[in-house]
């Protein structure tokens, strides 16, 4: 993890998908650092959305890491799939995993970045054994299953621990936050420590278009930044008065 940058990882699920190749475009022009793919079985969440199929047909036209968001019942069947498919990471449920560490283990062997993602419920304890084999995890800011929903405010407390798990366990990992995330709450959860921000409808359903929207996220996400670094030029200055 580079320390101070703030990753955008635009999702596709709010995306229009009669113009999807031209929407992850512009999501790459406008500065996204990936592109987010949501899969949902409707059993392990109460939805149906994207296949490896989605993920085949973005892979030539775009140059941006795709992470797949393995919402399903049994990861460990699709895995393959995916990876062939041209996803670079794969991030699955601790819920519900039979066996997490074989399924992070596989992800590994296939050659691909792997991600543990924990619901707005669980506690941040669940990562403590498996953190230093993953690259990434994801702490989720709304139940999954649905865009567009409301930020969870209750889970920047867990980001922090998270964070802190992170800074004492593997500090290259990746702590992204997912859902409800738009200008409002980027620099709640960067305050909170999270450096991966996934967004869906603040990107693809803005009426101003993907690069105003991406444009407008990023400068949310560097808003606590800049506040920082400004209180610490006021502190300096004042000490040397």
């Amino acid at each position: 993890m580079e320390k101070g940058i703030v990753k955008l990882a635009p999702s596709i699920l709010a995306a229009d998908f009669a113009h999807l190749g031209k929407q992850v475009g512009e999501a790459e022009q406008g500065g996204a650092d990936r592109i987010h793919v949501d899969v949902m079985d409707g059993h392990f969440v109460p939805n149906i959305s994207m296949g490896p199929v989605i993920v085949q047909s973005l892979r030539p036209v775009t140059r941006l890491p795709l992470e797949t968001h393995l919402m399903i019942s049994d990861p460990d069947l699709y895995l393959d799939e995916f990876a062939e498919a041209g996803s670079d990471s794969l991030l699955v449920h601790w819920e519900g995993n039979n066996n997490l560490h074989r399924t992070v283990q596989r992800i590994k062997a296939l050659g691909k970045r792997a991600g543990v993602v924990i619901n707005p419920a669980t506690p941040a304890s669940v990562l403590e054994e498996i953190l230093q084999d993953v690259d990434q995890v994801l702490v989720m800011t709304v139940n999954p299953g649905f865009g567009n929903q409301h930020f969870i405010h209750t889970t920047l407390p867990k980001i922090r621990r998270v964070r802190e798990m992170i800074e004492q366990i593997k500090t290259g990992c990746d702590l992204e936050v997912d859902g409800g995330i738009d200008a409002a709450t980027a620099p709640l959860v960067v305050d909170a420590g999270a450096n991966v921000l996934v967004a869906g409808s603040a990107i693809f359903g803005d009426n101003e278009g993907v690069a105003a929207a991406m444009k407008r996220l990023r400068a949310g996400a560097n808003q606590k930044k800049t506040e920082k670094t400004q209180d610490s030029k006021s502190e300096i200055r004042n000490k040397s008065k």
